[in-house]
């Protein structure tokens, strides 16, 4: 990620207190630095990794037509939980051997930085991070089976601890380092006995903390002279055994390379070398954990996506100061991946799985200048009209107890899904929750992936799901689409001809697909008890349930209305 926009570090304090108008909006992104922390469960024989997880998290103050997004730290604390895990003594003897292994006591549930479960995050010049959580793999309420990619809550709070936003990070851990139970070595302490003849070293005197001996970059342990570190001894002494990362790595249930290039069929040898190539890269002066494959190498993504200039991924910035992991995820875990917790936050923020694409998250418009790596976004145009808020000129805007329910011209919001163009015609993309105008347009950003032929559906909170007719070809640029123009537009010619147009059936209040009594009957209820407001049975959008509404489900209802899918 090396193209940037400028970057402002925004020393402020609460909006209301500083930036006038107090209309600011903020979010949070985070993320765990490598897509994976491993420790060992028992502590008694044998220590490779302590509990000990990192959340990294970056501000960013929206921008707006006229603004750029800013990366912001001054006047905001981001705190973080790990909901379902509160505690990690009894998960893990850890606490009974922290003294014996690193030299200090430590309080219950408390890590060897002396952060706990919960806490703030600390202030850096444009994010928040912390690092040494005592995380453990086991949740509160299941103590046998290893919950490895567990949901941390980071939120964002101003300094009066207002919470501003909330989001979803997975914070990885893992105990399954395999010595024993892959069945290699038959107990931990046949391990320590095969170092007996090496001077000095007494496999009895247990516990043994294996950097204290080997040095291990990933502890920040130089270990002692003359000693080959552990890195290299791992994978050199193993090198003629096996070439299977799991069998230390997280592991043959864990899975921790789960990400996009998993899906395309990459293997962990692709970019890290067979154990025999890990071992002489070491050899040869490479620092192990340090040191690793660059996205940016010739072979790889090429230099548009490097890193910045003798950094890892993980500390690299790019676009507008943002992490590179900001937007793509941690190393092993880089957008989108196979399980579910990964793409949480990305969901949440855009709508969508995959890297975080869409310019409206941080912009709140869509910039027409080229964004990261060149990217323009991809967007796609709608125009639809709903029955029931078509006046036969355009649709009238929908009301509330208050008012009007949204700003300018925005009539009301609408869904939008991408579907397969095969059986099963499953979801490819979305929903995206959408603003329609009066005039019936509508648009949204496209993840980029989106290069094949798809079906686009529209859902509305009390009109009939409406596919187009055909699929519609996706690549880069614009893609556009009016349902307004023919009976065909839908499938099944599943429109209505008013006043020249072609609109969406309204009327599918419970939105089972089908307008029919079952609609009819939540009308007539809330009709009788005189409600108003933003309701899904005010069909016409007035803001009140009558008549009205009453007479459009009624005429539906009598032509058999129902949703057609291919």
């Amino acid at each position: 990620m090396k193209k940037r926009w400028p970057l402002v570090f925004v020393i402020m304090f609460f909006p209301f207190l500083f930036a006038g108008d107090g209309t600011e909006e903020y979010i949070v992104i985070s993320w765990n630095d490598l897509g994976m922390h491993c420790s060992n469960k028992d502590f008694s024989k044998i220590t490779v990794l302590p509990p000990y997880n990192n959340l990294r998290a970056q501000v960013i103050r929206k921008g707006s037509a006229t603004e750029l997004p800013q990366v912001v730290t001054a006047g905001f604390n981001v705190q973080y939980s790990i909901p379902g895990n509160t505690y990690s003594v009894g998960k893990t003897n850890f606490w009974d051997y922290a003294q014996q292994l690193f030299g200090v006591t430590l309080a219950p549930n408390i890590g060897l930085t002396g952060v706990g479960l919960t806490g703030s995050m600390v202030a850096a010049d444009d994010h928040f991070y912390v690092d040494g959580i005592p995380i453990t793999p086991y949740q509160d309420n299941n103590l046998v089976t290893e919950s490895p990619f567990q949901l941390a809550l980071v939120e964002l709070r101003d300094n009066s601890n207002t919470l501003l936003f909330s989001t979803q990070p997975v914070i990885p851990v893992s105990n399954e380092m395999s010595c024993v139970s892959s069945g290699c070595h038959s107990s931990e302490q046949d391990i320590l006995d095969e170092h007996d003849n090496e001077g000095g070293f007494d496999p009895n005197n247990t516990p043994i903390l294996c950097a204290t001996c080997h040095a291990d970059n990933a502890l920040g342990m130089p270990g002692q002279p003359g000693i080959e570190s552990f890195s290299f001894v791992m994978h050199d002494k193993h090198k003629d055994k096996t070439n299977d990362c799991y069998k230390c790595h997280p592991g043959a249930n864990t899975q921790c390379f789960r990400d996009v290039m998993h899906t395309a069929g990459m293997v962990c040898q692709d970019c890290h070398g067979n154990m025999a190539q890990v071992a002489l890269s070491i050899e040869n002066g490479r620092q192990p954990w340090l040191q690793e494959p660059s996205c940016g190498s010739a072979n790889c993504h090429g230099p548009n996506y490097a890193e910045e200039p003798g950094k890892l991924f993980k500390e690299s910035r790019g676009h507008g100061g943002l992490f590179c992991s900001a937007c793509h995820g941690s190393p092993h875990a880089i957008q989108p991946t196979v399980h579910p917790n990964d793409n949480v936050q990305n969901i949440a923020l855009q709508e969508y799985p995959g890297t975080l694409r869409r310019c409206e998250v941080c912009h709140t418009v869509v910039p027409t200048a080229p964004g990261p790596h060149g990217f323009l976004p991809a967007t796609l145009n709608v125009t639809v009209l709903l029955e029931g808020l078509f006046n036969g000129t355009e649709m009238n805007k929908v009301s509330g107890t208050t008012g009007y329910r949204f700003p300018g011209s925005i009539a009301d919001q609408i869904v939008v899904e991408l579907h397969n163009s095969t059986y099963p015609y499953s979801i490819a993309a979305g929903p995206f929750t959408v603003a329609v105008n009066t005039n019936g347009t509508s648009a949204l950003t496209l993840p980029v992936s989106m290069g094949a032929s798809y079906f686009i559906v529209v859902k509305h909170r009390n009109s009939i799901e409406t596919w187009n007719g055909s699929p519609v070809p996706f690549g880069s640029g614009t893609v556009s689409y009016n349902f307004t123009s023919a009976a065909g537009q839908a499938y099944g010619n599943n429109l209505k001809l008013i006043s020249g147009k072609y609109v969406i059936y309204g009327g599918d209040v419970n939105q089972d697909g089908i307008i029919d009594t079952a609609d009819i009957s939540p009308i007539d209820n809330d009709s009788y008890n005189f409600m108003t407001g933003y309701l899904s049975t005010d069909i016409n959008g007035d803001g009140i349930v009558d008549t009205g509404d009453m007479t459009v489900v009624d005429n539906n209802a009598a032509l058999f209305i129902g949703k057609i899918v291919p």
